[in-house]
């Protein structure tokens, strides 16, 4: 018997499940498919990333030892029957995806061997355990989840409980912008400098003869372990400390702030989670640094990140349909073109998305998700293009973050309630509103901003459905302070301004 490994893309780590189930004298096959990245205008940098992390990887497999394969083809099966034949493998082992639609595309493969799945090992709760720790329970909630994974791993801890008395320190988290302020400088990014594979894998992207988005140069990501291990080294020294605080805000011309741009590595197992949380609580020991910046950026790993994946094993796959408002409109064409954005907040995060592949999770959420969900965007639309825009997109990723949380497509089984608001949270968050053609404090009028009329008019469209949302009660008795004649021309303006995007 011969026993062969397929190392998909999103698992690049020499410790994931089937290649450690067998020795470096075993066959290995990494393929890059130009079929696979047609399923939607994916970001160049993101095809970048992807395949100059698998090349990479393939060359530290065969500096290991491994006989590895490396194929461009059209698909996956053919490259596949060749290697098989060639090595006469009998058996191919593979790491269990996390993707849905992955799976079905190795269920469906017709190969000369038989195929072996391992469990997936890339993630801190395996799918079992989050099943064991989900069915039993009437509320399903991150932060219950969240303090479950702390126990187990005992982080942040001191005598089974909390290290300064809290579990979370959101509230610390949420300071506005000022850049007055003498703790408000952003330090600059880590960036690396591409090699010779990663120039090769750049002309190769852009001489694609298929739709894709965004930019593909400057391209500054790191694509290999070390320089995964360099990125989260250069978060924990320079930006750790003062992570938290401004965590949420928004600056023009400030792309990454504080934050970690380490997920694109742990989505893709240059880095894992477990070593991730455990170097930063090492470094909170060493060091005493801010409980809330360390806390509230472990919430983000432990916490949300395993929560997501675990939701989306526990759902069936009718859950990328679901559709809880019955939102129908088109994704406007400015997503694709920042330029065409006259919106000042959603032509920066845009813009910014065009030429990085990257935005943090506010920019995500509260501009460009919380825009799509109260202008009643059709969810399966906008997580669309959420999974083709971002370097650190995957279905397990963007189902939950996009449909459950971001549009509420799931009617509350991930979120507690929607996640929306008006100009006024764009207003206090960030610089966004300062130039913008539109009024941040009008409803109606010419230079209303959209995020003031579609807000209340979501609230007003959807009121019986809202109802039954226990956090939103305050909120709907403010939506009955508005006279009808303001409403009305509310209901109107955001009509107007759908017939005016379309035509």
């Amino acid at each position: 018997m011969t026993i062969g490994v397929w190392v998909l893309g999103d698992q690049l780590w020499e410790n994931q499940a089937a290649l450690a189930s067998v020795g470096t004298d075993t066959p290995v096959i990494l393929i890059e498919s130009l079929h696979h990245i047609q399923v939607r205008p994916y970001h160049q940098q993101k095809l970048i990333f992807l395949w100059s992390a698998m090349r990479h990887f393939a060359q530290d497999l065969e500096r290991a030892g491994y006989a590895v394969t490396y194929d461009e083809a059209a698909d996956f099966q053919t490259p596949l029957k060749a290697w098989i034949q060639a090595y006469n493998i009998t058996e191919l082992r593979i790491m269990q995806p996390t993707d849905r639609p992955f799976a079905r595309l190795i269920s469906g493969l017709r190969l000369d061997c038989k195929i072996v799945l391992f469990d997936n090992n890339q993630f801190i709760w395996t799918a079992a355990e989050f099943l064991d720790w989900a069915q039993p329970r009437k509320r399903m909630r991150m932060e219950d989840f969240y303090r479950e994974s702390r126990k187990r791993l005992d982080i942040l801890l001191e005598d089974g409980q909390p290290i300064g008395g809290q579990w979370n320190l959101d509230p610390e988290n949420r300071k506005p912008p000022k850049k007055k302020n003498a703790d408000f400088q952003p330090p600059r990014r880590q960036d690396f400098v591409p090699d010779a594979m990663t120039q090769a894998v750049i002309k190769k992207v852009r001489a694609l003869d298929i739709a894709t988005y965004g930019k593909a140069e400057p391209f500054q990501w790191g694509v290999t372990c070390a320089e995964a291990e360099e990125a989260l080294n250069a978060f924990i020294e320079t930006r750790l400390d003062t992570f938290g605080p401004y965590q949420d805000a928004m600056v023009t011309g400030e792309d990454t702030m504080w934050h970690s741009l380490i997920s694109p590595y742990l989505n893709v197992g240059l880095l894992q989670p477990l070593a991730v949380v455990q170097a930063v609580e090492q470094t909170y020991h060493d060091r005493d640094l801010p409980l809330n910046s360390v806390e509230g950026f472990i919430r983000q790993v432990i916490g949300w990140r395993e929560y997501m994946r675990g939701v989306y094993v526990m759902t069936d796959d009718d859950y990328a349909e679901q559709n809880w408002f019955g939102h129908q409109q088109p994704l406007p064409d400015f997503f694709w073109n920042a330029k065409n954005a006259k919106m000042n907040c959603l032509k920066q995060c845009l813009d910014q998305t065009e030429r990085t592949a990257y935005a943090h999770h506010i920019q995500r959420l509260m501009i460009l998700s919380n825009f799509a969900l109260i202008a009643g965007i059709n969810p399966q639309a906008i997580e669309n293009w959420f999974h083709a825009a971002y370097i650190d997109a995957y279905d397990w990723v963007m189902q939950t973050n996009v449909l459950g949380m971001g549009q509420f497509a799931d009617g509350g089984l991930l979120a507690s309630k929607p996640y929306v608001s008006s100009a006024n949270y764009v207003n206090k968050m960030s610089d966004y509103c300062k130039g913008c053609e539109y009024n941040h404090k009008a409803r109606i009028g010419d230079d209303a901003c959209p995020f003031n009329f579609f807000y209340w008019n979501f609230l007003d469209r959807h009121r019986a459905k809202l109802k039954s949302q226990g956090r939103m009660s305050f909120i709907l008795k403010n939506l009955d302070k508005i006279d009808r004649e303001e409403l009305a021309t509310i209901r109107q303006q955001a009509q107007d301004w759908h017939q005016s995007s379309i035509a």
